[in-house]
């Protein structure tokens, strides 16, 4: 059965969209926050030099006694404030998905965001 022009080109057009779609999946990049110390005091700066993605996860491991992750608006992290309906991760190894454009997020333990215990990504 021979193919007609245009379903060769429909046949062409749906393959290099779906390797498209297969290389845009296999760029994301998982970061663990804070390196091997974890989501933890003084983190704010992890973020310098790094170039991040939407779709790229950021893996928060902490102690869930001791620590959160709330992911929070710019207000909330320049204020260290949780505004109402916030996101809140309790697990203490969290994986959050980076959405395009900034991404905030803050411990709202007492005293912590205030010891940078904060960071803030821009995901492009």
């Amino acid at each position: 059965m021979a193919m007609g022009r245009g379903s060769a080109a429909t046949v062409s057009v749906l393959i290099l969209c779906l390797l498209v779609l297969q290389t845009q999946m296999v760029q994301s990049v998982t970061y663990t926050v804070g390196g091997a110390g974890g989501w933890t005091f003084n983190t704010a700066k992890w973020p310098a030099g790094k170039r991040f993605r939407a779709g790229d996860v950021l893996v928060f491991n902490y102690s869930p006694q001791a620590h959160n992750v709330v992911r929070v608006n710019a207000l909330g992290y320049k204020s260290c404030k949780t505004p109402k309906g916030a996101q809140v991760f309790r697990s203490g190894k969290d994986q959050i998905k980076l959405q395009k454009g900034p991404n905030y997020f803050i411990c709202n333990f007492v005293g912590h965001c205030e010891s940078n215990m904060k960071i803030s990504v821009n995901a492009m």
